[in-house]
């Protein structure tokens, strides 16, 4: 019997919960709702959801404030759904870690089918489903990525990523040397044609780097800046 698919539907609008939840309850997922920050907080906190589409704009807390709080405990998708002219507080929702974004007015069908990618690259990676039977490890000197575990190690310890910076981590590791340019990782890696800032890219980078960087500098400086073309995953020759 297939699990059960939980997301939970963040706005303040009532008329846009109303509608997500019909369009998304058609896929025979089970909705969650939250109309404002400290609710969604809560929510997300005591549950463990497969996917969060978070409002940007929303009284008492924020989308970057609840996205913030999340990312210290949880690595749930997360689809931000903001305004046009929130282009800035975009950018900031992706530093903090946001996986997506969905620019309002939007079509309910456009939102089922960016939460059918996020699920799906969830899947084959992390906590819907595994295979027992067989071991996707890959393993650099001072980096290892144990794909059918979904686990991070950078010298010897373990690191905490989202499921978007776990996905572009595997995705440039997969093919050592070769540069990709950000359009290239952003059909790749977010599963989609995107027409969205290309800044995701370098945002959720340097997310990546950072990360690793706290337990291992050489892991860290493995994701190299080809300036002028895009980012690779350099080997090195230890």
């Amino acid at each position: 019997m297939e699990q059960e698919v939980k997301i939970l539907v963040v706005d303040d609008e009532d008329r846009i919960r109303r509608l997500l939840k019909m369009y998304l309850e058609r896929e025979n997922y089970i909705i969650d709702e939250a109309a404002d920050g400290e609710e969604a907080i809560e929510k997300a906190m005591t549950n463990d959801y497969h996917c969060i589409l978070l409002d940007l704009m929303m009284p008492k807390k924020d989308g970057v404030e609840v996205c913030k709080e999340l990312r210290e405990e949880k690595t749930t998708p997360i689809i931000m759904l903001t305004a046009k002219g929130e282009e800035a507080n975009r950018v900031q929702g992706f530093e903090v870690g946001a996986d997506d974004y969905i620019v309002k007015p939007f079509s309910p069908r456009e939102v089922v089918l960016r939460v059918k990618a996020v699920l799906r690259r969830s899947s084959q990676t992390s906590f819907l489903h595994t295979d027992p039977t067989a071991r996707d490890i890959i393993v650099y000197p001072h980096l290892s990525i144990d794909h059918d575990a979904h686990r991070v190690t950078a010298d010897g310890k373990e690191v905490n990523l989202t499921p978007k910076e776990y996905e572009l981590l595997h995705f440039l590791a997969k093919s050592p040397d070769k540069v990709f340019d950000r359009e290239h990782l952003l059909k790749e890696v977010w599963q989609y044609e995107f027409f969205g800032d290309l800044r995701t890219v370098d945002t959720h980078i340097k997310r990546l780097r950072e990360k690793l960087n706290r337990v291992s500098e050489k892991a860290a400086g493995m994701i190299v800046t080809v300036w002028g073309v895009g980012y690779k995953f350099e080997a090195g020759n230890e």
